[in-house]
């Protein structure tokens, strides 16, 4: 654990379709083994599909799915006099967008069509019509928090 300062932030520049950093996170959440011309190009793939599906723009509806799936409240574990209890806290907005989009990529991946930028366009599509698993993923969460609202006064 650092013991000085907390470390800057590093500032991520908009990509260049969008001019969007949120869309540039999501494609770096997307890239594996550094490849990340082949992330933006599933990526841009799947926004021209939701484009043709739905006649939306395609980041207005990814926009539209992230801010859907984003969870509010999460649970974590807390060890008291030899008891773990799940006790529920709120979720940092940066860790809510990158929670979204996690669910979102790993949802995407166990879909059955056939490329990526399909299995990526459907489920943006679902989520932004609050559909899908990523969507019952964040309920989940929600559910799991209230059922534990009863350790609150645990939290540190």
């Amino acid at each position: 654990m650092a013991r000085r300062r907390r470390p800057e932030r590093r500032h991520i520049t908009p990509d260049h379709r969008y001019g969007d950093a949120v869309v540039t996170k999501f494609i770096n959440y997307v890239m594996s083994d550094g490849k990340r011309s082949v992330a933006e190009r599933m990526v841009y793939e799947a926004m021209d599909m939701i484009k043709e599906k739905t006649g939306q723009e395609g980041v207005d509806v990814f926009r539209a799915a992230l801010s859907n799936v984003k969870p509010s409240l999460e649970v974590k574990s807390r060890r008291i006099g030899g008891a773990t209890y799940q006790v529920p806290v709120e979720v940092r907005p940066d860790r809510r967008q990158m929670l979204a989009m996690h669910w979102i990529i790993s949802f995407a991946r166990t879909r059955p069509e056939h490329t990526f930028a399909e299995r990526l366009a459907a489920e943006l599509v679902l989520a932004s019509k609050n559909e899908g698993p990523s969507i019952k993923k964040r309920e989940d969460t929600h559910r799991m928090a209230d059922a534990n609202k009863a350790f609150a006064h645990c939290r540190w």
